[in-house]
């Protein structure tokens, strides 16, 4: 008997089709990968399972967990069923964690809605459930709050919670996202023994197949509401029949074409930057600390360039990209773009910084609901107030265009866009003041592959237009590979290796350059081909 069947489930919120007929089947001590783009319906399929609809929600088909039925059950059944037969892992675990409360105390919590035992016994059971999840008490105390840890931290905190009492069925729901690739991978493989030592299901839902290739048992690839394609994960990739699945796997290795622009003259020059940030005393009458967060780091990128930046998070990327944008003062070193500084004194020279702009991971983040997209786009021209409405609005709509969306969507509000064309819209604000040099924070990494893919191309494709260059800060090796001339490995704040991209991809000299091309999940050698 499978643990997790789901015959001919159909779903509709509203009376509007969402899922049409899917089917799939998941055994105990095995995992499952269900991959596809936003929208395909792969998260619906699970918050069905764990019967957590929308109101207006109607499901019809079948869905039975060890036998039992799951559509019929009633709430009341549903709470005493999630969290103890059920467990769930979401992608942002600071949006499923509780800032006001310790991780002992959330770990415990969810023993504590299903047994009736004393706190201090179900605190004892959290820290073990910590411990399985890799936050050991001697490390991670059970008094630590969530914005005490990092993000792949946090993440294993949402999985004790998880497995704290056992569960049959374990739902993940894009749970390496937004990690490094160093952390992603100790996530999986955290996730990967769990199923294995506890002999439960794992369901594992992604729009990146390079993520389940290797641990997956089956895989089911679902466009649309529908299940197009499924079956081992060995027999499935090797002989991709759907049009769709094809389509994932030219888009998950995608490279787009570009030709060599770059010239020999400097555009941005940072030389030996150092950047401290000061620490908490030790004792009442001690002097404070200083965290060395950038050190000495040096690097020249050309007119016409694509340079590429990782590393794992904290390594100071962030610190440094904040720093070259006139956003946070260096204590030592120089920036330049153009041979002019970044900095003049202690201000940032406002001249300078127009010459540069930047696009972040989560576009939605980055701009204000409450205005219309072209204002939106607009937003640079703040250092140019005197700037007439039809030279501004002719900016505007040049700049939507470039980017392949059209001048009427300025009129739009942003949540009338998918992910993409939130992207594309805020790379069309970035284009707006014709900068020399953009910085691309993360900017696809949230994306389906295909998007992702749309995305790339659209950089390549402005890059040759505009004469653009690039500084792209990335965790996704695929994507820096893909994109960029050069590439600067950062740790701990120095860069410790840095040379042509496929030279430093083939070749990796330093241990730590070696052991990020290692974690960074692949696709096995030939598919496609």
């Amino acid at each position: 008997m499978s643990l997790l069947d789901i015959r001919n489930l159909s779903l509709s919120i509203h009376g509007t089709p969402i899922l049409h007929d899917v089917s799939l089947r998941l055994d105990p001590g095995r995992i499952l990968g269900v991959i596809g783009e936003s929208g395909s319906g792969k998260s619906m399929t699970a918050f069905t399972v764990m019967r957590l609809l929308p109101e207006g929600a109607e499901a019809s088909g079948q869905v039975t967990l060890d036998g039992q039925p799951i559509l019929s059950r009633s709430e009341a059944q549903m709470c005493a069923l999630r969290g103890r037969d059920i467990g769930m892992v979401f992608q942002e675990p600071m949006t499923a964690l509780n800032p006001l409360k310790t991780i002992g105390d959330q770990v415990a919590e969810t023993i504590l809605i299903h047994e009736k035992i004393p706190k201090r016994a179900a605190m004892i059971r959290a820290a073990k459930a910590l411990a399985r999840a890799e936050l050991p008490q001697d490390r991670f105390p059970l008094s630590r709050y969530p914005h005490e840890l990092s993000g792949g931290q946090r993440q294993r905190v949402v999985i004790a919670m998880a497995i704290a009492l056992r569960p049959k069925l374990l739902i993940a729901d894009e749970p390496t996202t937004a990690l490094d690739v160093t952390t992603q991978a100790q996530i999986l493989r955290l996730l990967t023994r769990l199923v294995r030592e506890d002999g439960m299901g794992l369901m594992m839902i992604t729009h990146d197949l390079a993520v389940v290739a290797e641990m997956a048992d089956e895989i089911a690839i679902m466009q649309k509401g529908r299940v197009v394609e499924a079956g081992p994960t060995g027999a499935l990739l090797e002989n991709l029949q759907h049009p769709y699945s094809r389509a994932l796997l030219a888009a998950s290795t995608h490279a787009p074409a570009r030709s060599p622009a770059a010239q020999d003259t400097p555009l941005l020059e940072v030389t030996a930057v150092h950047r401290f940030y000061p620490t908490p005393r030790k004792s009442l009458f001690g002097a404070p600390g200083r965290f060395h967060a950038v050190k000495g780091v040096s690097f020249k990128l050309r007119k016409g360039e694509s340079l590429g930046l990782v590393g794992e998070s904290g390594c100071g990327k962030s610190t440094l990209t904040r720093a070259i944008l006139g956003l946070e003062q260096i204590q030592d070193g120089a920036i330049r773009l153009n041979g002019r500084p970044v900095f003049q004194g202690r201000q940032p020279d406002p001249e300078v910084r127009r010459r540069m702009q930047v696009v972040f991971q989560d576009p939605y983040g980055s701009f204000n609901p409450r205005h219309r997209v072209g204002r939106l786009v607009a937003e640079p021209f703040h250092l140019s107030p005197n700037m007439p409405r039809a030279e501004r609005d002719t900016a505007v709509a040049e700049a939507l265009t470039a980017v392949g969306l059209t001048p009427g969507d300025a009129d739009k509000y942003i949540h009338e866009f998918s992910g993409g064309q939130r992207q594309r819209i805020a790379i069309a604000r970035a284009l707006i003041t014709r900068p020399e040099l953009i910085l691309l924070d993360e900017a696809v990494s949230a994306l389906d592959v295909q998007v992702r893919a749309r995305i790339l191309d659209l950089l390549a494709d402005l890059s040759a237009r505009y004469g653009l260059s690039y500084l792209f800060i990335s965790h996704d090796l695929s994507v820096v590979r893909a994109i960029t001339d050069r590439v600067m490995v950062m740790k701990a704040g120095e860069i410790v290796e840095a040379g042509p991209t496929e030279t430093v991809f083939r070749d990796p000299r330093h241990p730590y350059t070696r052991q990020l091309l290692a974690a960074a999940p692949r696709l096995p050698e030939g598919l496609g081909s």
